[in-house]
C-alpha cells in the first residue's frame, strides 16, 4: 500500500472511532485488532481520553494488544501523566492486559495514590500485574496506606491487589489490624479473610469484619498512631 493509501486507511479509522453510535465504534476498534497496523496505535490510544463508552474502551485495550508491544507501551506511556483521569485509567488498565514489565517504573506512588478512585483501583491492578518480586514488600507498603479508602467497590479492588501479592502482604495487614482507625481495621480484617476464602468473596468478608471490629469496640492492642 502507498503512503497516502496508508493515511486514508488512518483517517478513516479516527473517523469511524468517533462514529455516533457505540456499536460500530466497537465493530471499528474490534477491526482494528483482528487487522493490526503500526499507524493504528496512535488513533487507537487517542480515543482513550474521549471515549464514553466501557464496552468501546475495553475493546479500544484489546485492539491495541494485538500490535507490537513495544511500539503500544511507547504510545500508552506517556497517557499515565494525561490531565484526564479517563486517560490514566485507560491506559493503566492496558498497561495491565499487555502485562510487559518495562512498565513497572512508570507505576509511581502518585498514580497508586491518585485521587480519583478509578484511577486508583486501576493502578493497583496494573501494579500487582507488573510488579516485579523483588518490589512486591515495597508496593504492599504503598497500598496499605489505602485501606478504608472509598465505597466498597473500591476496598475491593485494593483488597484483590494484595491478595494477589501473596505472603509479602501479610505484614501490612497485621499492621493495619491494630491501626486506631476502626474503618482501616475493618478493611484490613475483611482483606485477611478475602486470602483465606477467596471463594466467600469481598461482600461477606467486609460484613463478618464490621461485626468483629463491633464487638471489640477497642483497638487489638495498644494505641498506634495513624
Amino acid at each position: 500500500m502507498t503512503q497516502d493509501g496508508i493515511e486514508d486507511v488512518v483517517d478513516r479509522l479516527k473517523a469511524a472511532l468517533q462514529a455516533e453510535p457505540a456499536s460500530a465504534r466497537l465493530q471499528t476498534a474490534l477491526a482494528a485488532g483482528l487487522r493490526p497496523n503500526d499507524r493504528y496505535i496512535d488513533p487507537l490510544v487517542e480515543r482513550f481520553t474521549v471515549e464514553p463508552d466501557f464496552f468501546v474502551r475495553d475493546m479500544l485495550t484489546w485492539a491495541l494488544i494485538q500490535h507490537d508491544p513495544t511500539l503500544t507501551l511507547e504510545r500508552v506511556l506517556p497517557e499515565l501523566s494525561s490531565v484526564f483521569p479517563q486517560a490514566r485509567a485507560q491506559a493503566l488498565h492496558t498497561l495491565s492486559k499487555i502485562g510487559d514489565q518495562r512498565a513497572w517504573p512508570a507505576i509511581t506512588t502518585e498514580l497508586l495514590t491518585d485521587a480519583e478512585d478509578e484511577v486508583a483501583r486501576t493502578a493497583w491492578r496494573a501494579a500487582a500485574t507488573l510488579v516485579p518480586d523483588g518490589e512486591a514488600a515495597a508496593l504492599a507498603e504503598v497500598l496499605a496506606t489505602q485501606f478504608a479508602r472509598g465505597d466498597r467497590t473500591t476496598q475491593r479492588s485494593l483488597s484483590r491487589a494484595l491478595a494477589a501479592l501473596g505472603d509479602v502482604a501479610t505484614p501490612v495487614i497485621k499492621k493495619a489490624k491494630r491501626r486506631r482507625n476502626p474503618a482501616v481495621r475493618t478493611h484490613a480484617i475483611a482483606t485477611e479473610k478475602l486470602i483465606k476464602n477467596p471463594d466467600a468473596g469481598f461482600d461477606v468478608a467486609i460484613e463478618a469484619a464490621q461485626r468483629i471490629v463491633a464487638l471489640r469496640g477497642a483497638p487489638l492492642v495498644d494505641h498506634v498512631a495513624e
